[in-house]
């Protein structure tokens, strides 16, 4: 059986002008100063530092409610956030920048490629035409390799574009206990129902692209392995065997590898079957 993935399901609902079904997930600790504040689906990490802290992802505009109780369950003040990151520019992931940036004042950095359609509200995207949300304002358009430093804190931004144009796959290193660890959050290599990545006039690299994504993600040490969704790494699983776990699931360099080689197999394989086809 073939599974859509949330993310595009969401999609569809919003330019079919519904709202997506989503439900709250426990807040928790993922290893030293890194935080799940997410939905159940859609993924959001606070990383605390004494100078404020820095939010990855802030989901549909209904879901920052959610993800400001889950930032104070922990104990945390969500006006403290001072930076806004994003893993890519659909509507699951920033539709909620604007409301956030109202209601913390943070700064939002978007790597190029997804700024524009970012600060347009949606116009802009691939294939997603007909999707909008409220524009947010950019304050800093990062490339690839740019580092953004809080309070100790210093994550990388690798472009790993494909799945959006400036798809953005976030890493740092982060102590725990008497060990450091390699933090990868995987912004998405995931092909997407009705992509096209042969003869595609809207976005005629996808297919390079998505190759040079593989490239980048095969080539970082990852420890702990994250994503723009708590299902590529299998959150909630992991989330139940953190009670009375002598070693951290998070920790699952294995699991990184399996996915990442799991999905340019599947990249692949559209890739040939849609070059096959057009040959025809």
């Amino acid at each position: 059986m073939h599974c859509i993935p949330f993310q595009a399901i969401a999609l569809t609902m919003v330019v079919l002008g519904q709202t997506p079904a989503d439900n709250a997930f426990p807040a928790h600790r993922v290893i030293g100063n890194v935080y799940y504040v997410g939905s159940k689906a859609l993924a959001s990490y606070l990383i605390a530092t004494p100078d404020g802290h820095i939010l990855i992802n802030s989901g549909f505009e209904e879901t920052v409610p959610l993800i400001k109780a889950s930032v104070e369950s922990l104990g945390f003040k969500m006006r403290d956030v001072k930076i806004l990151l994003e893993s890519h520019a659909h509507s699951d992931h920033v539709a909620g920048h604007a409301a956030a940036k109202e209601l913390t004042g943070a700064k939002v950095y978007v790597m190029r490629g997804d700024d524009a359609v970012i600060a347009a509200g949606g116009e802009g995207q691939y294939l997603y035409t007909d999707s909008r949300w409220r524009p947010c304002a950019v304050d800093v358009v990062l490339k690839d390799g740019d580092e953004v430093k809080l309070g100790g804190a210093t994550l990388i931004a690798r472009l790993t574009p494909g799945h959006t144009r400036g798809c953005t796959t976030w890493t740092w290193r982060v102590v725990d206990g008497d060990k450091t660890y390699d933090v990868v959050v995987i912004g998405s290599p995931n092909v997407n129902p009705g992509y096209r990545l042969v003869a595609n006039k809207d976005y005629p690299e996808i297919a390079d692209d998505f190759a040079k994504t593989f490239k980048v993600l095969k080539s970082l040490s990852c420890d702990v392995f994250l994503g723009a969704h708590g299902d590529y790494y299998g959150m909630a699983a992991k989330y139940e065997r953190l009670k009375g776990a002598g070693q951290n699931p998070f920790v699952d360099a294995k699991g990184y590898r399996n996915y990442v080689e799991e999905k340019e197999k599947a990249f692949r394989k559209v890739l040939a079957e849609q070059t096959a086809a057009d040959s025809k």
